[in-house]
């Protein structure tokens, strides 16, 4: 007998396909609205004509369920009408898809994947719930202030930084970063000013989202003429932003006078803004209004005055170490001598360190003179700088001619020392042929044959020419600036060929005892 043959194995369950992958929630959307309408799928795919019977019947009902008209009927013939429905497995027909708009990107909600979409939904409903607890920390401030009517009230730190945090994450959850101050619950009875650069501006300016934002709440504080920590906070970080803005600066003074705030602070805060900005003038004239209000607080006070010299000329010794030709710091220190009256020797001390740093420093060397002759010790008041003053005294005039030598000696070819030595015998009423063994120290004109000739300075030159051309020495003269031009200072040749005219014409020697205002 023939062995079984082996029966078949049964055949297993077909595995569910997986699930459709859609590549953005608009494709999928749009395959739920077609699923949900399979017979007009069917009647757009095959024609109606080509339907059979039953699933011409099946489209009629879809049709009748999707228009509502069964909503008419009788009750008997609506129950008989989704007893057919169900019968025939007729899905109720989704609404088209509406626009789903577009998120605070501006991409289009619909171009998300569903997991993008599912993402985006949760970040919209915590975005929902922070907005619901500002809104509520608001309305809590304002009843309480309602409440107080309108006086300022305290939040406790802890419920200020709850909110600072909340309005971070709302930020965050947007996607776009929250103004400092839009972010700050302390700012929120502040509305900021924008900028109006006026319609079809040709050149408007590209501020930076900060500096914008800042700049909105300065112009709401300033228009309600606030003056209160808080603006100086507001100042400050504007300074860091933009420290040339001048404006921010003379409403940063007003504010600190208002609150009587600690000057000496405020200088201790502005050394550290000066050292960051070198070139810029708006501290400088900042200082100067700190300075000028503190004054009359301590000038009866000769050890407060004192602290206040030391301190400033400290100051200015860091500046000098990073740019010892600032100008702002030299006019700054020129002011402040005036102002607390240190034509004294250490002030004098304190130059010649640092012309003994750099002797070329003619910065240094016009701060001397001022502080030497601007003197109201001895000096005539309202004497012009190059104007002769009678009051000098000699050894004075001694003193700062024998200083400019020796500076001279160090470095010939300087023109500073050379200047300052011009200065001093103007200031004196000395004649510049006093000095002529001194300059020839520098200079031996070359002999008839052409032979030993020795010019160690070019300054020194242009000195024995003025010197000898008030002496009528004009030969003498004329070789001289003949060999500035040719030689030792070709650059300038055209300048040393119209001086060697003025001799020519026999006016070289009186100007040179004449003043810029009878030049000109």
């Amino acid at each position: 007998m023939a062995p079984k043959a082996p029966k078949a194995p049964k055949a297993q369950p077909k595995a569910p396909d997986p699930p459709e992958e859609y590549p953005t929630i608009s494709a999928k959307l749009q395959a739920e609205y077609l699923a949900s309408r399979p017979y007009q799928v069917l009647k757009d795919t095959k024609g109606l004509s080509n339907l059979s019977a039953s699933e011409k019947a099946a489209y009629a009902n879809y049709r009748f369920l999707e228009t509502g008209v069964w909503k008419t009927w009788g009750a008997a013939q609506q129950k008989e009408f989704l007893k057919t429905v169900e019968t025939q497995k007729i899905p109720t027909p989704l609404p088209l898809p509406r626009d789903l708009g577009r998120d605070n990107k501006g991409r289009e909600i619909a171009s998300y994947t569903p997991e993008g979409f599912a993402q985006f939904r949760k970040k919209e409903r915590q975005l929902s719930g922070l907005r619901r607890e500002s809104a509520r920390f608001r309305e809590r401030r304002e009843k309480a202030r309602r409440k107080q009517k309108g006086r300022g009230i305290e939040d406790s730190e802890g419920e200020i930084e709850d909110e600072r945090n909340r309005r971070k994450f709302i930020g965050v959850l947007q996607g776009k970063k929250m103004g400092i101050y839009e972010g700050d619950p302390r700012w929120d009875d502040v509305v900021p000013i924008p900028q109006d650069d006026g319609e079809g501006a040709l050149a408007a300016i590209a501020y930076s989202d900060e500096y914008a934002e800042a700049m909105g709440y300065l112009r709401a504080v300033m228009a309600a003429k606030e003056h209160s920590p808080r603006v100086l906070d507001l100042t400050e970080h504007i300074i860091s932003m933009n420290a040339a803005h001048y404006t921010v600066w003379l409403y940063r003074a007003s504010t600190l006078f208002a609150l009587e705030y600690p000057i000496d602070k405020e200088l201790s805060w502005v050394n550290e803004v000066a050292l960051e900005n070198q070139k810029n003038y708006q501290i400088w004239h900042h200082r100067q209004l700190l300075i000028d209000t503190l004054y009359p607080t301590i000038s009866s006070d000769p050890t407060a005055i004192h602290a206040l010299e030391t301190s400033e000329r400290d100051f200015m010794t860091q500046m000098f170490d990073q740019d010892a030709k600032n100008y702002h710091v030299w006019s700054y220190r020129q002011y402040l001598v005036r102002k607390l009256n240190l034509f004294n020797t250490t002030e004098l001390q304190s130059i010649e360190v640092l012309l003994r740093s750099d002797v070329r420093n003619n910065s240094a060397w016009s701060h001397r003179f001022f502080v030497v002759f601007s003197d109201p010790a001895y000096c005539t008041p309202g004497s012009a700088a190059t104007a002769h003053d009678p009051r000098i005294p000699a050894d004075i005039a001694d003193r700062e001619i024998g200083f400019a030598k020796a500076a001279t000696f160090e470095a010939p070819q300087n023109q500073s020392p050379w200047n300052y030595i011009r200065g001093v015998l103007r200031k004196a009423g000395r004649e510049l042929a006093s000095l002529e063994a001194f300059a020839e120290e520098f200079v031996k004109l070359p002999s008839e044959s052409g032979e030993g000739e020795d010019v160690r300075s070019s300054h020194a030159l242009d000195f024995l020419a003025d010197v000898w051309a008030e002496k009528d020495e004009t030969a003498k003269a004329d070789t001289a600036l003949r060999l500035l031009g040719d030689k030792y200072d070709r650059i300038r040749r055209n300048y040393w060929e119209w001086r060697r005219g003025l001799l020519d014409a026999g006016v070289e020697g009186k100007m040179k005892g004449l003043s810029v205002e009878d030049v000109s």
